[in-house]
């Protein structure tokens, strides 16, 4: 079989034997570049894409599940300094109030009557609302 390629080779001129391989090589170079660039370009925004996808599921499924199996949840929290906090969790139908410092998680007071938030409103810090506040009074001026 070798020998009949071999001698197939040798009957054609050297022209076209040279010729060819170098009119392909220069025609599909910049197609195939350019089909490559389009091919990478394409994979890349589809694996960013999914990325976006499973990160917005991921956010989805952990608002459902949690909710409803928990048995601690925080009913509020409020900052006393830059790393203490006291923080109010119901625990079945007992409310506890905890100091957090950077070490150590100390149960501060056992409520007997549990408090009730308005879950209407949504809970913002001072900070917050005081900087909406301004935001707001600063764009009434522009106008």
């Amino acid at each position: 079989m070798k020998r009949l390629m071999v001698g197939l080779l040798a009957t054609l001129p050297l022209d076209v034997l040279a010729a060819e391989p170098v009119a392909q090589a220069t025609a599909a170079a910049p197609a195939s570049l350019s089909g490559q660039l389009t091919q990478l370009v394409l994979g890349l925004l589809l694996v960013v894409g999914l990325i976006f996808v499973l990160a917005w599921v991921m956010r989805r499924v952990q608002r459902v599940g949690p909710g409803n199996g928990q048995v601690i949840e925080l009913v509020g929290s409020r900052a006393l300094g830059p790393r203490d906090r006291l923080v109010l969790v119901q625990v079945g139908e007992e409310q506890i109030l905890l100091g957090l410092t950077p070490g150590r998680i100390t149960p501060l007071h056992v409520l007997k009557t549990p408090v009730n938030v308005d879950s209407s409103q949504p809970a913002t810090p001072e900070f917050a609302q005081r900087l909406m506040e301004l935001l707001g009074k600063d764009q009434k001026d522009k106008k």
